[in-house]
């Protein structure tokens, strides 16, 4: 099932060091079935308030997801970003094809 690498990027200072994270964090995805989904285009903020930048990295797995993240290519790289940037960052999986959100409301209305 399709797994993503989220991140809001909260401030980020452009050096050196993030044009060379840049240039080579591709090569460290591309094993595990990487690729950028969202990376700090336009977007429309539609309700509340929105500061700093989405990234969004898609992945064919969660396991693939964990494997990119705790490679040595990966590590190798990682504090180029950490260094300059600031972000929140999670990883998740997609809800199966079945997924019914009124069962998830009925079994939440159980609880009241």
């Amino acid at each position: 099932m399709t797994a993503y690498a989220l991140a809001h990027v909260r401030s980020v200072e452009l050096c050196a060091d993030i044009v060379e994270y840049l240039e080579r964090i591709q090569g460290t995805m591309d094993p595990f079935g990487g690729r950028f989904a969202f990376h700090g285009g336009e977007k429309e903020v539609v309700e509340g308030a929105w500061t700093g930048d989405l990234i969004l990295i898609e992945f064919p797995t969660l396991d693939a997801v964990h494997s990119w993240w705790t490679s040595p290519e990966y590590r190798a790289i990682k504090n180029l970003r950490t260094d300059h940037m600031a972000a929140d960052i999670v990883v998740f999986d997609t809800l199966p094809a079945d997924y019914n959100v009124g069962a998830t409301a009925a079994k939440l209305a159980k609880l009241l």
